[in-house]
């Protein structure tokens, strides 16, 4: 179920009908995303959704989930959401860390290729980058054979604007922790050329010591992100609506801790 808060956060970021739309009136906006939400959660074909729910037909419920994203909602909605993270003091940007995580293709499509840790079948990368306490901040789709080292300067640049502060929005994190498939000494200098310490791991020399100990939130972040079944394995062919379910992943795991933190304030106050 959609409840009150997820909706106020959605509704005002989807784009609205022409008032003359040719055609039967469309199912309502909320039983889409309630029908989107299953699938996401219990990875079914979009044609098994159950009629007796209202979410309307699967093919209605896709088409929803294409003009979303083609609208740009679920980045919104992404935004929105770490804004408010921001401006409750939520988002630890002394740090942020990088990793990669593989998943099956089923059906191929866009950024796919064969897996060199899955007896090479076809597959996808999800390459993360978290803040400090584990809050997904962006995340790019690639094929499954992509080097991780590739996608550190994007998942760094791809962090979006966050505002919630007085101030200019922050974008820039202190410092980025990764293993070894990211030690580049290119790496290491486009980093600091943007005020950001690399935290790095030498290829041939022992780990930098505690590195492991604050590295594991990237893991329990992508442990959190493919709990959502449809992100365990991808089969959408296009890439573009299999980034849709991704940010809305990302967006439940920040929704969830916005209430975690909420929850606790209210706590303290009493």
């Amino acid at each position: 179920m959609v409840d009150d808060d997820r909706w106020e956060l959605i509704e005002p970021l989807l784009p609205p009908w022409p008032e003359r739309s040719p055609g039967p009136k469309p199912v309502d906006d909320r039983l889409c995303l309630q029908g989107i939400l299953y699938v996401l959660h219990q990875d079914i074909a979009w044609q098994l959704l159950p009629p007796e729910r209202g979410f309307g037909s699967g093919q209605t419920c896709w088409r929803r989930l294409e003009r979303w994203q083609q609208a740009g909602v679920f980045d919104q909605l992404h935004r929105v959401l770490l804004a408010k993270l921001h401006a409750a003091g939520e988002l630890d940007w002394s740090r942020t860390c990088v990793d990669g995580s593989h998943v099956r293709a089923k059906k191929g499509g866009t950024a796919t290729g064969p897996s060199p840790v899955d007896r090479r079948k076809t597959g996808s990368k999800h390459h993360l980058i978290c803040d400090g306490k584990g809050t997904p901040l962006h995340v790019i789709t690639t094929a499954a054979n992509v080097n991780d080292i590739t996608q550190t300067l994007a998942l760094v640049d791809g962090i979006p604007s966050v505002a919630g502060r007085p101030g200019r929005p922050r974008r820039r994190p202190e410092a980025v922790l990764g293993d070894k498939a990211y030690d580049s000494r290119a790496v290491r200098r486009e980093l600091r050329r943007r005020g950001i310490l690399p935290v790095i791991s030498r290829k041939g020399s022992p780990n930098i010591r505690g590195l492991g100990k604050l590295r594991y939130v990237v893991e329990q972040t992508f442990a959190l992100l493919h709990q959502f079944k449809r992100l365990a394995v991808r089969w959408e062919r296009r890439l573009e609506l299999h980034e849709a379910f991704v940010l809305l992943g990302c967006s439940l795991i920040c929704l969830r801790r916005l209430k975690k933190a909420g929850s606790q304030y209210r706590v303290t106050r009493l």
